[in-house]
């Protein structure tokens, strides 16, 4: 693919996948320097599953990687805290432009995310939800990552659509039996 971008505050993977995003919106200093793994799934985990994907972010952060998912509620939410809580490096991808908070109830999650990892979206400011964005999302999620995990998923669900991304790029996928 086409390097869209030398400097390195462009992660540099998704400068390889075929349809890298022209640009990105960041908030954060983090600039991508480790290996990063996705960990993505379900809006209604289970506890099980919350539990399990923040064990992950926690181990995951332990080892130097930097922790990928979407700032959604459940298993999203708990793979960020799980970084967070081992003092690891976490980035969460947005749907939305980048000074929209999605969910309202994680604003405190995306401070504690900015000021120690990165926000990013391809999308400019002001723009909303809608179901275009959350297949884009998960196209950017696995474009910047090693391999993708994916903790309790619906058969159609955004994580689903980060797997299949992620397979077409070339990427590892994990998935944790349920």
């Amino acid at each position: 693919g086409v390097q869209t971008c030398a400097l390195p505050i462009y992660p540099r993977l998704l400068g390889e996948i075929h349809d890298p995003p022209i640009g990105l919106y960041r908030k954060g200093g983090y600039t991508f320097d480790n290996a990063c793994v996705a960990i993505v799934g379900s809006r209604r985990a289970t506890v099980y599953g919350q539990s399990v994907a923040k064990r992950l972010g926690v181990e995951l952060a332990q080892r130097g990687f930097c922790v990928v998912s979407g700032l959604a509620r459940g298993i999203d939410t708990s793979a960020h805290e799980g970084a967070l809580s081992a003092g690891g490096r976490t980035a969460a991808v947005v749907g939305t432009g980048i000074d929209i908070i999605h969910p309202p109830e994680n604003l405190g999650l995306y401070r504690r995310i900015a000021e120690t990892g990165a926000i990013l979206s391809e999308f400019p400011f002001g723009r909303s939800l809608d179901r275009d964005s959350f297949a884009m999302r998960s196209r950017v999620i696995a474009g910047i990552c090693e391999a993708v995990v994916v903790v309790e998923s619906d058969m159609w669900g955004g994580a689903m659509s980060t797997a299949k991304f992620a397979g077409e790029q070339g990427r590892l996928v994990f998935a944790v039996p349920g």
